[in-house]
């Protein structure tokens, strides 16, 4: 009786031993083989047959086809594709951006050349001399004003005083030439303006549009610029070690494990993206606040004191303005003469002030015509865009996990779970760091954000704010697309900017812990559990033996 109880417990807990490898017999790694060294790997690595789990440290310690040094490879890899698809969806992105910057600032400098060019057709012929020999005065208006747009370091209403204030000392030394005027002189006629009101009320009216018209776009333009750029710096942040656990377990575990066709769970997937991905969907709230200004700032591009009517109406406004100085300048000079003093070393004479005023009103080609819907179509297209990627950072793990995840009938009791094929039973986390903190699949320190997108988020914030002051009018200096979160000075690093240190590090609290399936549990440590039954089965048989001997 006492041989036979030893007999059947032996061969019970080899039975078990063995498990679904049959009898004795470990199944083949031909096709991990295979698929590893489809990835470039040598297959030196790689076992023939399936080996126990116990030195694994990132998938589950059962019988397995990966070494070590194939679950570190393979794990490197996992964060590596992540990082490639992150930067990918960004380009993406980025391409949309770019190409509508590049259409709106194409469209604002084609405004600008076709509205120069309309001047100098209707003033050379009209002005003659008066205007070749002061055609810088009104080239470097323009010039100006494509320096303003392309947000350089331009103050608009000081660019436009400067032009006012050099056109009227012009007109004045033409009207005079009869006398010689020195610096001193020039600088008095020119404080006149606003006394003199030469122009009349051309030079406030315009500055009041053209301020208008051009802050708003030049805004819009670089609210572009900037949406462009904080997507390529976050598409280029690193992943975390913990990301890299995490993907290497939902990615390529389940071919450790022989189970090469099964795919994740969709709410395991979801766990593993938002906790890898917890700090880019930090970025939402000010991303959208910045997409939602750009769109009411692109609504005040159409209409009468839209950007394009404005810029090709500035010939007629200046012409009107000189019309204006020509039909006064007997009055004009009286008033200058009286508040500069009178001019010496001339006769009076009034050939110069007929030449100036013979010319009569100046009659400039209406440029503007009928709108040809290229801008309102422009702005549509743009709106639409903007409102479409308000959403992308909270959306970035739906769309990574739509291609890899389970579907199909039954699928959420066949999928891969981390551990086996089986349901997922955690509960899915929110979006945002601070919704990671009880994460089952990635450990984050939700105290201590990623630096470098926290710059992001704050760059956001300053063109949000610039945006605001555009839609009132108020003009904004554009130094550069700064990194510096006080969003004053230069700030601003090359592409060869240092690394952040990484700063994901263990939660200081314990992770909450999920009941799992039973025969997740078991399977979780399968290896060492069957190892003392083997054992006790090798003792059941000696014992055995010894009593047969006796």
């Amino acid at each position: 009786m006492d041989s036979f109880f030893f007999i059947a417990t032996g061969m019970l807990c080899l039975l078990t031993a063995s498990g679904d490898r049959g009898i004795g017999k470990a199944r083949s790694c031909s096709d991990i083989r295979h698929f590893y060294s489809g990835k470039g790997f040598h297959l030196d690595d790689v076992p023939q047959s399936e080996i126990s789990g116990e030195h694994l440290r990132i998938c589950p310690q059962g019988y397995t086809c990966c070494t070590s040094d194939m679950e570190e490879k393979l794990a490197t890899l996992s964060r590596r594709e992540m990082e490639g698809l992150l930067k990918e969806a960004g380009r993406a992105l980025q391409t949309s951006l770019s190409g509508q910057y590049k259409a709106f600032d194409g469209y604002l400098q084609e405004l600008l050349n076709r509205s120069e060019v309309a001047l100098q057709e209707t003033f050379a012929p009209s002005m003659g001399l008066l205007y070749s020999q002061n055609a810088p005065v009104f080239s470097d208006l323009y010039m100006e004003l494509r320096r303003y747009c392309r947000t350089s370091n331009v103050n608009l209403e000081e660019a436009l005083n400067d032009f006012w204030a050099r056109l009227l000392e012009k007109l004045f030394n033409q009207a005079n030439k009869q006398y010689s005027f020195g610096e001193d002189y020039q600088e008095c006629v020119s404080k006149q303006m606003e006394t003199l009101r030469p122009f009349g009320d051309a030079p406030r009216e315009l500055k009041l549009k053209v301020t208008r018209a051009l802050v708003a776009a030049r805004s819009f333009i670089q609210g572009l610029l900037v949406s462009g750029d904080v997507v390529r710096k976050v598409s280029q942040v690193q992943l975390s070690l913990e990301c890299m656990r995490a993907m290497m377990r939902m990615t390529y575990c389940p071919h450790c494990r022989g189970m090469a066709s099964a795919r994740p769970c969709a709410n395991y997937c979801s766990n593993v993206m938002k906790g890898c991905l917890a700090n880019q969907a930090d970025l939402n709230t000010e991303w959208r606040h910045l997409a939602d200004t750009m769109v009411q700032v692109a609504g005040r591009f159409d209409g009468p004191t839209g950007v394009d009517v404005v810029i090709l109406s500035l010939p007629n406004r200046i012409a009107e303005a000189i019309s204006t100085m020509m039909e006064n300048i007997e009055a004009v000079n009286s008033k200058v003469f009286q508040a500069c003093g009178s001019p010496r070393g001339g006769v009076t004479s009034t050939t110069a002030q007929e030449e100036v005023s013979k010319g009569g009103k100046i009659i400039v080609e209406d440029r503007v015509g009928p709108s040809t819907g290229k801008l309102e179509q422009m702005v549509l297209d743009a709106s639409r865009r903007l409102k479409d990627m308000q959403p992308y950072w909270v959306s970035l793990p739906s769309v990574l996990c739509s291609d890899r995840m389970a579907t199909g009938a039954g699928a959420e009791d066949r999928c891969w779970n981390g551990m086996n094929r089986a349901r997922y039973l955690p509960e899915v986390m929110g979006d945002g760091l601070a919704s990671q903190i009880n994460n089952p699949e990635v450990e984050i320190d939700i105290t201590k954000p990623d630096m470098t997108i926290r710059q992001q988020i704050m760059q956001l914030k300053i063109m949000t704010h610039r945006l605001k002051n555009a839609l009132n009018g108020n003009d904004v200096d554009f130094v550069d697309t700064s990194d510096d979160a006080s969003g004053s000075g230069s700030g601003i690093c090359a592409d060869d900017c240092p690394p952040s240190p990484r700063l994901i590090v263990p939660m200081t609290e314990p992770p909450m812990v999920y009941a799992r399936p039973e025969n997740e549990r078991v399977v979780k440590g399968s290896a060492s559990q069957n190892l003392p039954c083997v054992l006790s089965s090798l003792l059941s048989l000696a014992a055995l033996l010894l009593l047969l001997w006796r």
